[in-house]
């Protein structure tokens, strides 16, 4: 039972994730490889807060959401000057930089050893101390942020995001400035990727850089293809596919000295099916470039 609690606490903060990302690669057309530094800066300084001022847990978020989205304010002045394979670079740069000061900044992130101890949440009152209390937690503010970007997607903001994203020329002449959306949207997309890195560091209590890696940001991207992006239904059955279905392939009984490697093939084989069949997604509406 613990095991699919546990599922359940992991969906639910990739969920988040995913959709942070389709704001900026679903709605505005930029592929994003910086998503986990954002997580994992929002993780981080979650934990230095929460371990070091006692603001409780509410305000310890607030401190970590607030630094994110300066962090990426002050990023998108440089980054959305480029657009393609530019951008992935630029966004690529960062997080490889992110990284490397959590791993080695061993006076404030503990370097590769990480933070551990750190406090679980409590709000007015409620002590967040075991597994389903968490799930409960996790699941709240998933459903409340997929709300949000349900609203945000039909908003003047979102229609105004995806004309940039389709004519950037055509936005102009409409007074839009894409710039200013993309910004926007790079900014509350970094914010609620580190709103997952908070939920995710005081859920397991202890952090490493290895979990913000340029492999995770990777995997979070490949979420939001196979589901599919521009649209709500197709990240969440993105999540659901990536998370579930290698955890499904462990029931196989393949042998032990070779499992591992098995799935991975497994695994591998099916997405490059998927995207041949599928290649805006389960649900996508929009292919990114």
């Amino acid at each position: 039972m613990t095991y699919v609690l546990h599922q359940l606490i992991m969906i639910s903060i990739y969920l988040i994730l995913v959709y942070a990302t389709n704001l900026v690669t679903g709605l505005g057309g930029l592929m994003t490889m910086a998503q986990a530094a954002f997580y994992g800066m929002g993780a981080y300084v979650y934990a230095l807060v929460a371990l070091n001022m006692p603001v409780g847990f509410v305000a310890s978020c607030g401190i970590s959401l607030l630094v994110a989205g300066l962090v990426a304010w002050i990023l998108s002045k440089v980054v959305l000057r480029f657009r393609g394979e530019t951008f992935v670079l630029a966004t690529l740069a960062f997080q490889m930089i992110v990284f490397t000061i959590l791993d080695n900044w061993e006076g404030v992130t503990g370097g590769s050893y990480g933070l551990s101890e750190i406090p679980r949440p409590s709000l007015f009152g409620w002590e967040v101390s075991t597994v389903p209390e968490y799930v409960l937690l996790s699941v709240i503010v998933a459903a409340l942020i997929t709300g949000v970007f349900w609203v945000m997607l039909n908003s003047p903001f979102g229609l105004s995001v995806r004309a940039v994203r389709d004519n950037e020329r055509a936005a102009e002449s409409l007074r839009i400035s894409p710039q200013k959306q993309l910004s926007r949207a790079f900014v509350i997309s970094s914010v609620l990727a580190s709103l997952a890195g908070c939920l995710f560091a005081s859920y397991v209590t202890y952090i490493d850089p290895t979990s913000f890696s340029l492999t995770e940001s990777i995997f979070i991207l490949c979420i939001l293809l196979v589901g599919g992006s521009g649209n709500i239904i197709g990240p969440f059955l993105g999540v659901l596919f990536m998370i579930l279905f290698p955890e499904g392939l462990r029931f196989l009984g393949l042998p032990d000295e070779s499992a591992a490697n098995l799935r991975e093939i497994v695994y591998g084989t099916i997405l490059i099916v998927l995207m041949y069949y599928r290649p805006n997604g389960f649900k996508g509406i929009y292919s990114v470039k």
